[in-house]
């Protein structure tokens, strides 16, 4: 039996995208060589890393808006450095919304000095700060798009004259934004593009080289432009699978059309989740995620019951993170609908046994 798999990351891929993903590991486009054992100076991944990046700037709405696709590695942990030594010269203000944008404040504070302008830490990161205030001072603010442990999201980004970053690992391509109102955007591939061994960082060029710091070469963004993302061994793997997967994405019909799908998927989760008096949500509902829809059973003399009756169903990954315990669903693009509902029936005849 097919699984219906809610993990958090790595995740769920398009089924046409890992059977092409698969194939191309044995021969790539019938040429007799493997996607894996090809130089990544031939032409045919040149062209895979061309394609990958122009497909970024066109699902996006920033092909020739001074834009560049870098796809690097390291994970988006990486870029919590990363950001800092390219973007870093007196001050940044930071929103720490949750786990992974804490870590990305204490990264950027070897370097210089960072300001906590909200947290929502008090609450245990279950809502998103609001009414703060950026400096215009500040040499950019870093904010987090979509906080995977606590399924919380930011519906609206702050209005600031200086560089917007936003690590949006676990819901880019997912809704549609005005992407221009970024100055850098970072996600790790392993959510909503591809398998995990690369990150995806868009940049507009016209942000970098104000820093007066010496960047480590491997670390520099300008570097890795000039070098058109190849200036050393990229994970070709993970890169061509993404690839693959924007191209589903654009055959769908763009973010537009994957964002009304996302749109059903959440609002059928959450309807379960508060009409349901045996579950309680656990992110403030003004601030819920359309990807990661978490929360609990209030009853824990039924634990047992409804995860039987979970793996009986096929499905898996739905367990909370360690820090808000629970449950967590996961429905990032590539999940249909019919797993969501699947889900919800369980809860469903949970209710009607209790």
């Amino acid at each position: 039996m097919k699984k219906h798999n809610f993990s958090a990351g790595p995740s769920i891929l398009p089924p046409e995208v890992l059977l092409k993903a698969s194939q191309a590991v044995v021969d790539l486009d019938n040429s007799g060589l493997s996607l894996i054992e090809i130089s990544h100076r031939s032409k045919a991944f040149v062209d895979i890393m061309e394609n990958a990046r122009s497909l970024v700037l066109e699902l996006l709405g920033l092909e020739g808006k001074g834009y560049k696709a870098l796809f690097l590695q390291g994970g988006a942990s990486t870029q919590f450095l990363m950001v800092a030594l390219n973007l870093l010269e007196k001050r940044a203000g930071y929103l720490n919304s949750g786990a992974w944008a804490a870590k990305a404040i204490k990264e950027a504070k070897i370097y210089d000095d960072v300001y906590e302008v909200g947290s929502s830490k008090d609450a245990n990161y279950n809502y998103i700060p609001k009414g703060y205030e950026i400096p215009d001072d500040y040499d950019y603010f870093h904010c987090t798009s979509n906080n995977t442990i606590y399924g919380t999201q930011m519906k609206s980004f702050p209005k600031t004259n200086i560089p917007l970053v936003c690590d949006m690992s676990s819901d880019i391509f997912s809704r549609t934004l005005d992407f221009t109102q970024f100055g850098l955007i970072y996600a790790g591939a392993q959510k909503n593009m591809g398998p995990s061994g690369t990150t995806l960082v868009v940049v507009r060029e016209d942000i970098l080289g104000k820093v007066s710091r010496k960047i480590p070469s491997m670390m520099d963004y300008k570097i890795h432009i000039d070098k058109g993302s190849m200036f050393n061994t990229p994970p070709v793997f993970p890169i061509y699978t993404t690839m693959l997967t924007l191209e589903w994405l654009k055959g769908l019909g763009g973010i537009q059309a994957i964002e009304k799908e996302n749109e059903k998927k959440a609002r059928l989760m959450y309807s379960e989740v508060d009409l349901n008096p045996l579950f309680k949500g656990f992110a403030s509902k003004e601030d819920r995620s359309n990807m990661n829809a978490t929360f609990t059973l209030e009853n824990e003399n039924l634990k047992d019951t409804f995860e039987t009756m979970l793996k009986e169903a096929g499905i898996s990954g739905v367990n909370g993170h360690r820090s808000v315990g629970g449950y967590r669903a996961s429905m990032y693009n590539a999940m249909p609908i019919d797993s969501v509902k699947a889900l919800v029936e369980v809860m469903s005849e949970l209710e009607s046994k209790a």
